[in-house]
């Protein structure tokens, strides 16, 4: 796959409501894809930029598929026509999510940007870089994911920024809320993980063969 399409700012006017998604995808499956749809539906959003990172700090590199295959496959599970899939990342060097945020806030002028995280990532926030800055730069959707239901809205981020959340009731309004700002959204709860898929892809290769 060439990059080159997927490199630029996805396309956007002043006024638009954006969500951005952003993640390793290694590799994408359907619970992005799910959680993206219900963020588009309860957050009244008119697209999600999926933002395909280079590699994640967070992260052992040596099992990161090619970035090109990685956006290859994004655009195969995405199925929608409001979800966009973008490397922006590579092009302009970001590292860290702090520094791709900065950068579309400074670029997309009138634009509404809302972050979009797991509940499991949610969880580890305050291990990322400038995350308190972040937070006052965009407002926070949280989705809920298996096992992080209870512990996510415990955790030392959640703590923080407790004076900060929003009422569920509320999730579509939370886009132009000033930030910090944040909301925990529940609903169908996608078993499915990059870390698991690619466990089981690497027990299908190391399977022996029978005669």
């Amino acid at each position: 796959m060439n990059c080159a399409p997927y490199v630029k700012i996805p396309p956007f006017v002043p006024g638009l409501r954006v969500g951005l998604f952003g993640g390793s995808f290694n590799p994408p499956h359907d619970g992005h894809r799910s959680a993206s749809l219900l963020a588009l539906r309860r957050l009244r959003l008119d697209r999600i930029w999926w933002l395909v990172s280079p590699a994640n700090p967070l992260k052992d590199k040596s099992e990161l598929a090619p970035l090109a295959e990685r956006a290859e496959a994004a655009v195969k599970i995405s199925r929608h026509p409001r979800i966009v899939v973008s490397v922006l990342e590579a092009r302009i060097g970001a590292a860290y999510s702090y520094q791709t945020i900065t950068y579309l806030k400074r670029r997309c002028s009138g634009v509404h940007f809302v972050w979009i995280m797991g509940a499991d990532n949610f969880r580890s926030f305050d291990r990322w870089q400038h995350w308190r800055e972040i937070a006052r730069l965009v407002p926070i959707a949280i989705v809920d994911r298996p096992g992080s239901t209870l512990t996510a809205p415990s955790g030392r981020a959640a703590e923080t920024l407790a004076a900060y959340r929003v009422d569920e009731a509320d999730a579509g309004c939370l886009v132009t809320e000033v930030p910090p700002a944040f909301v925990f959204l529940h609903g169908p709860r996608s078993p499915m993980s990059s870390t698991a898929l690619r466990e089981t892809s690497q027990r299908i290769i190391a399977r022996p063969k029978t005669a």
